[in-house]
């Protein structure tokens, strides 16, 4: 039990508020890209990414390992973004540190999804049962290359009208 839930309960919560940062955090990145605002996607984004970094840490564990270490990282960019975005405003150097930590906040959720995928999908499996097989790797790429983009993307393109938007 976790939280007074069922582990697998529990492990739903996890992966629905994953997926709903996931989504809401891909339509805050094409809003960026487009230099739209999207004060409820982001909202919605930077919501259930701190959460599912969160709820991450109540698993039990037998020992600290690379799950807690994206879980600390991803929380203390989520810090920033929201420090950027809320506190600050986007003005001047914070606008490129929100889209950067939040882009990263992002790419972390979605690599997490990516190793979750090939561990538990029968599909994905068998093509890297180790994680370290090619498809595997071919993917984190991919995943990596296109957070790349579309972070370089995000810092040039957008450009909030006022610092008092959000």
């Amino acid at each position: 039990m976790i939280l007074g839930m069922s582990t697998s309960t529990f492990t739903l919560l996890h992966v629905v508020l994953s997926l709903i940062g996931i989504v809401s955090g891909a339509i805050v990145a094409v809003a960026l890209v487009g230099n739209r605002r999207s004060p409820g996607w982001t909202a919605l984004f930077l919501l259930t990414t701190i959460a599912t970094s969160a709820t991450g840490f109540l698993f039990h564990s037998a020992s600290f390992g690379p799950p807690h270490v994206i879980g600390i990282i991803s929380l203390v960019v989520l810090a920033v973004a929201l420090f950027a975005y809320y506190i600050r405003g986007l003005v001047g150097a914070w606008r490129p540190a929100y889209i950067v930590t939040a882009m990263l906040a992002l790419y972390l959720n979605v690599f997490v999804g990516v190793v979750q995928a090939f561990q538990k999908l029968p599909v994905l499996q068998p093509l890297a049962p180790t994680q370290s097989e090619p498809p595997f790797l071919v993917a984190q790429i991919v995943v990596l290359a296109l957070f790349v983009v579309l972070g370089l993307l995000a810092v040039m393109r957008f450009r909030p009208q006022s610092a008092n938007w959000a």
